[in-house]
């Protein structure tokens, strides 16, 4: 059973992340109202009578996050009875499965009463949470033969600061990248990394806000190599560290080069879908250097604790 378990946690894992990049591709080809203001049928109907480009990219992410949604549900009430033993699973198990709600809740309510670009924002991070939830889970899963095993793990204090501020960040980072997306500045700037040619600061909102995300961005290009560059000097030995920063200092560089085509292409989608897809893993990645840093706290506990019992016990000797 614990093989099959495996096996469904991925094929959810991959599920969220199809979610992740269809809302994209829904935001990136204006098809969010390929359906009307009708949720969860189109324009009304079961089966749509006047069939366009947007409406079946609307309708198959609809889909898509409804398979998805389910296959979550499955996931975590699985997870719960097989693995519940393991301190973070029942979190995670719930919070996976309320964000991709909330996230099919906003979804609705866009289309049905519509919502403000800055609200629109909130929709692919939310999705993003819930994405990291269901691959934590698939690692805890992993982890119980000991496929990764880093239960004992202690990171010192520096290291911890890092990830727990690069995450937050990074959120921030997500937010300004859709806030892009929806309000449609994604070619506000025509050149890169200044807004234009013959000027190096933006003019107008659409302007300031293509040149705010990239600001934000650049800086976490650069936090990301200084923590890098300290895993790789200090944290040789903590392999799921090291190479938990390396994989994260791929993935943001692919997310600057993509991001720079997007403008040097004139917003070609594919490029764009790639642009979604390296955040999501690089946030998956960051959520795992966040669970690792939450158990070093109690693994540190617990050998302080250990230690004053060791005391003890050799006194009263």
């Amino acid at each position: 059973m614990q093989r099959t378990l495996k096996w469904f946690a991925v094929v959810t894992t991959i599920a969220m992340l199809f979610v992740l990049i269809g809302g994209a591709l829904v935001t990136k080809t204006g098809s969010g109202m390929g359906c009307g203001r009708s949720w969860p049928l189109c324009d009304g109907e079961l089966i749509p009578s006047n069939i366009t480009p947007e409406l079946v990219i609307e309708l198959s992410h609809r889909l898509v996050s409804g398979l998805a949604g389910f296959l979550v549900l499955v996931l975590s009430i699985w997870s719960w009875r097989a693995i519940g033993h393991i301190r973070e699973t029942k979190f995670l198990a719930t919070v996976s499965f309320v964000f991709l709600v909330l996230q099919g809740l906003i979804g609705a309510a866009a289309v049905v009463w519509g919502q403000s670009s800055f609200v629109l924002a909130l929709h692919f991070g939310i999705s993003l949470i819930s994405f990291a939830s269901v691959f934590l889970l698939t690692l805890l899963i992993f982890e119980v033969d000991k496929k990764f095993d880093a239960e004992s793990l202690v990171i010192d204090a520096k290291m911890k600061m890092h990830i727990y501020g690069v995450i937050a960040y990074c959120y921030i980072v997500v937010y300004t990248g859709a806030l892009v997306r929806h309000k449609q500045a994604s070619l506000a700037c025509p050149s890169w990394p200044l807004c234009s040619n013959t000027r190096p600061f933006p003019l107008q909102l659409h302007e300031w806000i293509q040149m705010g995300h990239r600001l934000a961005a650049g800086l976490i290009v650069i936090w990301i190599l200084i923590a890098t560059i300290r895993a790789i000097k200090y944290h040789k030995h903590q392999r799921v560290i090291y190479w938990g920063w390396i994989a994260s200092l791929i993935l943001v560089l692919l997310q600057m080069t993509t991001g720079a085509l997007i403008v040097f292409t004139k917003l070609n989608l594919y490029i764009a879908l790639a642009h979604a897809f390296f955040i999501s893993c690089l946030f998956g990645v960051l959520s795992y250097l966040l669970l690792l840093a939450v158990r070093s706290k109690r693994n540190e506990q617990q050998q302080q604790l250990s230690q004053l019992y060791h005391r003890a016990h050799v006194i009263v000797k």
